[in-house]
């Protein structure tokens, strides 16, 4: 088991755009809703208990969630509503965590190791929980235990709208009910896998030898294996605003040519981005960077929706660009930068993204991966 003076606080808002979208509009409070691209094309980003009821679930095509609950109340969605209410809960936890790592748009993860010896872990926990709903009206639901797997598997089971604390002795009894998809990290591949092992509980997944598990699973079974006995030593990494990434581009020759620099502009932006989703990570702010020939800097930011798509950082990109230079004069630099970086996948412009964009992104990102970043790329970065 892990060491036991950790103590790892897990906080995830439930159902947080469906949770959103109800505080804006309190007639959808108790009915199915559905959040999403509004056509059968679409796909669920995320949806509310009563829709669940009928067996829809996020990722899931529109189409397919319509058939299944014809009832629930769909609603594209708002990007920007979703980023300005992650980005207060933030500050709230800011204020009071000693350690916090923010893992995505709304989920975070606290090191309140040693909050024992002067307050108490859990009263800690829940009066932050009650101040966040207290300043927001949102639902939100914490588990409490030695690492970040048993944490995030406590919030799970806490939710709706709970709380839950496991130490030591009280963790091997909760975890081997539990069936191996609550194990953070198996995806749809791993669990295949497991079930065709005959493994459906995370208590057989526990006695599994550990060393058939890297046969079959490589490194990633060690791993599985190690969660499925509550073991993780990953620790809180705590979060920085100052997080970025960034490229840049010093000329030979100092240019004016505005088409060639837009072309690099969205070049340099199509590289990063793809790092973003290599990393998995998404960012909310995006800075374009002109030095001129006389070496006068200059730079301009935008704050946006939390996003790792070429398309959408490409046109904020290509924006600043065009209001950033305003000089005419020759230029010997250009850079963009990515900040106020956070975990996740990309999942937040599904209400506008088809399945066809997503595989594409998925399928560009493959081949990259495959055979280098530059094996596949716009035709306006082959000069480049």
């Amino acid at each position: 088991m892990n060491l036991p003076n950790r103590h790892i606080v897990h906080f995830d808002l439930d159902t947080f755009f469906v949770s959103v979208e109800r505080l804006l509009n309190s007639k959808l409070i108790g009915k199915p809703v559905i959040i999403g691209g509004t056509s059968d094309r679409g796909v669920v980003a995320s949806c509310s208990y009563e829709s669940r009821k009928y067996g829809v679930s996020s990722g899931m095509p529109m189409k397919m969630a319509k058939n299944l609950c014809s009832d629930a109340i769909i609603i594209r969605g708002d990007h920007e509503q979703y980023t300005k209410y992650s980005n207060i809960i933030t500050e709230i936890i800011a204020e009071q965590s000693p350690v916090y790592e923010k893992a995505s748009i709304d989920e975070h993860y606290l090191d309140i190791s040693g909050m024992d010896k002067f307050f108490g872990c859990m009263k800690w926990a829940h009066e932050l929980r009650r101040r966040i709903i207290k300043n927001t009206a949102l639902p939100i639901s914490f588990g409490l235990s030695v690492n970040k797997t048993v944490s995030k598997i406590a919030t799970n089971e806490a939710k709706p709208n709970g709380e839950l604390q496991l130490m030591n002795n009280e963790i091997k009894p909760f975890l081997y009910p539990l069936s191996i998809r609550k194990i953070p990290m198996i995806g749809k591949q791993s669990y295949r896998i497991l079930r065709s092992m005959g493994i459906n509980t995370i208590e057989t997944l526990s006695m599994i030898p550990v060393e058939m598990m890297e046969k079959v699973m490589g490194k990633n079974g060690i791993v599985i294996w190690k969660r499925a006995n509550g073991i993780d030593h990953t620790p809180v990494i705590p979060y920085s605003e100052r997080k970025s990434i960034s490229t840049e581009k010093t000329f030979e020759t100092d240019t004016i040519d505005v088409v060639r620099l837009r072309e690099i502009i969205i070049s340099m932006t199509e590289k990063i981005a793809f790092q973003l989703r290599k990393q998995n990570k998404l960012t909310s702010c995006v800075t374009v960077k002109i030095r001129y020939s006389n070496f006068d800097t200059h730079t301009l930011q935008k704050r946006i929706s939390y996003t790792s798509l070429d398309h959408h950082l490409i046109s904020v990109s290509t924006e600043l660009f065009g209001r950033v230079f305003q000089r005419r004069m020759l230029i010997r630099l250009v850079g963009v930068k990515f900040s106020h970086l956070v975990g996740g996948v990309q999942q937040l412009n599904m209400f506008e993204d088809t399945p066809e964009m997503s595989s594409l992104y998925m399928a560009m990102d493959r081949l990259r991966l495959r055979y280098g970043k530059n094996s596949i790329k716009r035709a306006v970065g082959l000069k480049e």
